[in-house]
Order: C-alpha cells, then sequence, then structure tokens
C-alpha cells in the first residue's frame, strides 16, 4: 500500500472542494487570481534567489519562505474550474485543457509543491543559507514538473 503524504491529502481535498469553491468565483475571476497568487509565488522565488547570489538576509528570506508557502497551502486547485482550460474575456491562460483530464497527476504535482514549500520554510527557519539552497532548488523543480506537463509555451 502507498503511503500517502498529509500534502497529497490536502492536495486531494482541495481539488475536490474545487468544484464547490469555483462555483462562488467566476471563470474569469478564477483566472485572474490563480496567475496572481503564481506572480506573487514568483517574485517571492526571485527574492530568494537574490539573496542566495548576493548578501544572505535571513528575514527576507523567511518571509519570502512563508509567503510561497502560503500560495503553495492555499488551495489553488479551487481556481481551476470547469471553463477555465481556456481564455475568458481579457483573462488569457497558458494552462492545457490536459490538466483538467489529470486530477490524480494534478494532486500528487499540487502535493509536491506543497511539500518543498513547507520544507523551504523550515530550511528558511534555520537560517543557513545552503539549507534554504537546496529546499529552494526543490520548489523550483516543483514548479517546473507542473509547468512542462500543463503550462502552454
Amino acid at each position: 500500500m502507498k503511503k500517502i503524504t498529509l500534502s497529497a491529502t490536502l492536495a486531494v481535498v482541495a481539488l475536490s472542494l474545487a468544484a464547490t469553491a469555483s462555483a462562488q468565483v467566476k471563470p474569469e475571476d478564477q483566472i485572474k487570481y490563480r496567475k496572481a497568487a503564481y506572480s506573487f509565488a514568483s517574485w517571492n522565488m526571485g527574492k530568494i534567489k537574490t539573496n542566495l547570489e548576493g548578501t544572505y538576509n535571513a528575514a527576507q528570506v523567511k518571509a519570502a519562505a512563508n509567503a510561497i508557502a502560503a500560495v503553495a497551502n492555499s488551495g489553488l486547485g479551487a481556481l481551476f474550474g470547469p471553463g477555465t482550460e481556456k481564455a475568458i474575456g481579457e483573462q488569457k491562460t497558458a494552462v492545457k485543457p490536459e490538466m483538467f483530464k489529470q486530477g490524480e497527476k494534478v494532486a500528487k504535482l499540487a502535493g509536491d509543491y506543497a511539500a518543498a514549500s513547507n520544507e523551504l520554510v523550515k530550511a528558511a527557519d534555520t537560517g543557513d543559507a545552503a539549507a534554504v539552497k537546496a529546499a529552494f532548488g526543490k520548489v523550483g523543480a516543483s514548479c517546473k514538473a507542473c509547468h512542462d506537463d500543463f503550462k502552454s509555451r
């Protein structure tokens, strides 16, 4: 029997609740909100990268890691409701329609992103730049795994 991690379980629950939660948010707003969330996470990844490449400021890294984990654990699956696999009005999307047909794989990728982000927070809490660098790489890899399969170029 496969061992299910807490993060993976939470991701599955979040995705299963997506239909209910997404019904409360217009599809075009779902696209807008998820793009904003991922942009915010990306901005915070950039802040960590800058710290790792330059003068390391543990407080900045910790704040950025917490922001990334907040996005990763926020239940973003609810923003991938029916109809959001294509552009709606002014809201464009780069998500591939296949994403909406591969729920189990998406749940695993979402769980991996949440788990890696949570590990980044733990590393940032230590103040050890080497530990942050290793955890940061895992978050980046989790982002890339989803982009490779489900983001249009």
